[in-house]
């Protein structure tokens, strides 16, 4: 049956879904259409292990959880299913219905750049990931150089804009309440 599906030009979410359950490589969805998912990098893998570690850690005595990029995430209003790098959520962990391996509540999301995807990080998806309502904050993590940007929700159309550059610097993801140093983020990346 993947077969067949493979030639067709759009797809429902069932058949993503079907599709996805049965595939060993990761695509994401989005109103119909599927998109594969590029491999990572050194530099990637690095920096989510690493954000990985200190967010599950961060989240320890608190009432939530880390998600790394295995979860899909359901964008309900954007018709899409994405796989995230990190994502948190606190209180209840809310799963698409019918599903075991598809959140659809997260405070908290974060993208480690990739040359490929960056504009579509910044744009399109922040637009999708926008239309959640339990979304606090985004976070964007540079693979070129010691950067992060973050995203916070203050109102339903307003969004504060932070940038922290440089390892000694300090950055404070406040949907979990943890500041975390870029030295941290970046251990054994090499720019």
């Amino acid at each position: 049956m993947a077969e067949a599906l493979m030639k067709k030009a759009y797809y429902s979410k069932e058949e993503y879904l079907e599709m996805e359950s049965l595939s060993d490589v990761k695509s994401e969805f989005y109103a119909g259409e599927i998109v594969a998912m590029a491999g990572g990098s050194l530099k990637h893998s690095l920096i989510c292990v690493n954000l990985i570690r200190r967010m599950a850690e961060a989240v320890e005595n608190k009432d939530c959880a880390v998600f790394e990029s295995n979860m899909k995430l359901e964008l309900a209003e954007a018709d899409a299913y994405v796989y995230p790098d990190l994502m948190a959520v606190c209180g209840e962990v809310k799963l698409a219905e019918n599903r075991r391996d598809v959140i659809t509540n997260p405070v908290l999301i974060v993208e480690v750049l990739s040359p490929a995807t960056e504009s579509f990080d910044r744009g399109r998806k922040f637009a999708y990931y926008r239309m959640l309502s339990s979304l606090k904050e985004y976070v964007l993590v540079s693979q070129e150089k010691a950067a992060v940007e973050s995203f916070c929700k203050q109102d339903e159309n307003t969004w504060l804009y932070t940038v922290a550059e440089g390892l000694d610097k300090k950055f404070v993801l406040k949907a979990i309440e943890y500041e975390i140093t870029l030295k941290d983020i970046y251990h054994k990346v090499q720019f």
